[in-house]
């Protein structure tokens, strides 16, 4: 439910409720509805909510429902935001919208999506190619320009510590010495239409079994963790008001199956490059880590000053 203009403390007590869920690295989570005539807002990104129910105690209880319902999140605080007029594109009447902000940082990914087509994480200067209802939109820059890069009850663990995230990257080499690569989908709020590892963060697990996870659901390939092997950590700063990662890259000596697309949103095909010749889009980080990996370097930093 996306919305549009504030609404004034006199008017109608809204009776929608919206949730502007944002993570640490300064994206916000978007909802692609169904394209299908008698809805608000049918084919674009808006964010997740829904009408107030009889059960609901209050407008925060129904937002609170609607993500349950919707996308299975249970989000530890959400905060009243600011009350909104409805957009309207089905020709029904504007209606007001009490939106609630909350902090998230999962994979949306492996959520148990119920309505609409798919979630993703977007940057607001990524958000003029999206179809997506301006106020939305205007909702969402306000929203960035106001707020800190990183919420400190979430991600702060002391006096300038800062959470960084673990990214897992498959260096797969057959056996004439190619690498694989795969092509990201163009509507990739990360890299859009261009080539990276096999890759994915950890969530509550080992960095080996991430990877051998990943492996499985993004290409179909079955990788014993007794054939992974460590071959190159990258520390990297992505830039100003970003959280720090720690990208680790590991090859498999051993696999079985053969690379197939599995998550078509994420990625649209796998390709087996010559590392002298790898094609001219591709992800800076990933062409300085093969260099790194080829030369037996087993540590590199980025973006560190």
């Amino acid at each position: 439910m996306g919305p549009a203009e504030p609404v004034s403390p006199r008017d109608e007590e809204p009776g929608i409720a919206s949730a502007l869920i944002h993570n640490g690295e300064g994206e916000y989570l978007l909802h692609l509805r169904d394209d299908v005539p008698g809805i608000r807002e049918p084919g674009c990104w808006s964010l997740l909510g829904g009408a107030r129910e009889p059960g609901d105690r209050s407008l925060e209880d129904t937002v609170r429902r609607e993500l349950r319902e919707e996308a299975g999140l249970d989000l530890p605080s959400l905060e009243p935001l600011t009350a909104v007029t409805g957009a309207v594109d089905d020709g029904s009447e504007p209606a007001p919208v009490r939106v609630y902000a909350g902090w998230w940082d999962g994979d949306p990914a492996r959520l148990p999506l119920t309505e609409g087509v798919m979630l993703r994480w977007f940057r607001p200067d990524d958000m003029d190619r999206l179809r997506m209802h301006p106020a939305t939109r205007d909702l969402v820059r306000r929203h960035a320009t106001g707020r800190a890069s990183v919420p400190s009850g979430a991600v702060r663990h002391g006096a300038g510590a800062v959470r960084h995230i673990v990214g897992v990257h498959l260096c797969l080499e057959d056996p004439a010495g190619r690498v694989l690569l795969g092509l990201r989908h163009h509507n990739s709020a990360f890299a859009p239409s261009t080539w990276h590892f096999l890759a994915g963060h950890c969530e509550q697990e080992s960095a080996v079994s991430c990877l051998v996870r990943e492996a499985e659901e993004e290409a179909g390939l079955g990788i014993d963790p007794r054939d992974v092997e460590f071959v190159h950590a990258l520390h990297q700063l992505p830039g100003p008001g970003r959280r720090p990662r720690l990208q680790l890259v590991f090859r498999a000596r051993a696999w079985t199956g053969v690379p197939e697309v599995r998550e078509p949103d994420k990625c649209l095909g796998w390709r087996w490059f010559d590392p002298d010749a790898l094609p001219e889009r591709v992800v800076p980080y990933t062409r300085d880590a093969l260099a790194h990996v080829r030369a037996g370097r087993p540590y590199s930093e980025e973006g560190w000053e």
